[in-house]
């Protein structure tokens, strides 16, 4: 296996831009992102391991075995524009995909990562306010190589991608910040070409309000799901979404 490095991390990223902290183990890149106090514009951790991790609506990601990836971007400038986590998904799936060549990664709204119709990996986006300042905390997992598995989560162990992870995590990283400091792309359109059920039947989307069935139609400018149902057209800015023959 291929322990992470500075220098593969640091990549094309400009040393001036970006503190990185390699851990073994921790309980969670994003709460060591809370804690951490910002140096440079961006900070990048990365574990081999982690204690703690977690998912969207405080589920278990489990995260015991090395070899994964378990990192957090974090940063205090400005973000309220940008919906981070689709973004996030889709550059992540960009990296994916080019590393792997294969036609079945994909994402789920809004932003499972997904392979053959089993998620992978997922994001989540973190907020802490102090000071009158916001930091804003990107923690991405993805299974590389998972020994035990379920129903409805798999690995990427089949590509054999121990010797890629530095240089993964490294363009995933440049991307994201080239997109926080302006360098914006048409993530709307690449996310449409990775989503697995843009115009799929029986989606039910379960959020704090109630929960829906009807036909995932489109994403809009911030990210919101469009879902339409027998009773018109719903928006949905969170929730849980399940489709029929993916989990």
């Amino acid at each position: 296996m291929s322990k992470y490095n500075t220098i593969e991390l640091l990549g094309e990223i400009k040393e001036k831009a970006i503190e990185i902290s390699i851990y073994d183990d921790i309980d969670s890149t994003n709460e060591a992102s809370k804690r951490a106090k910002l140096k440079k514009d961006f900070n990048l951790i990365v574990s081999e391991t982690q204690k703690s991790g977690k998912g969207r609506h405080g589920k278990k990601w489990l995260s015991s075995q090395s070899g994964n990836i378990y990192m957090s971007i974090s940063t205090e400038k400005d973000t309220s524009l940008l919906p981070l986590s689709i973004i996030s998904g889709v550059i992540c799936i960009k990296h994916i995909k080019r590393y792997t060549k294969s036609k079945n990664i994909g994402i789920k709204w809004p932003n499972d990562i997904i392979f053959n119709y089993k998620k992978i990996g997922g994001i989540l986006i973190e907020k802490e306010h102090f000071n009158q300042k916001v930091k804003t905390i990107i923690g991405i997992g993805i299974n590389l190589k998972q020994d035990i598995k379920e129903s409805w989560w798999t690995d990427l162990s089949e590509f054999n991608l121990k010797e890629k992870r530095n240089i993964i995590v490294s363009r995933i990283t440049e991307d994201i910040i080239n997109c926080i400091n302006g360098k914006h792309f048409d993530w709307i359109d690449a996310w449409k070409r990775s989503c697995v059920h843009i115009g799929k039947n029986a989606v039910s989307i379960n959020n704090a309000e109630n929960s829906i069935i009807g036909i995932f139609h489109d994403i809009d400018a911030q990210g919101n799901a469009i879902v339409m149902t027998k009773n018109g057209t719903r928006t949905y800015n969170s929730g849980e979404i399940k489709i029929e023959g993916i989990y």
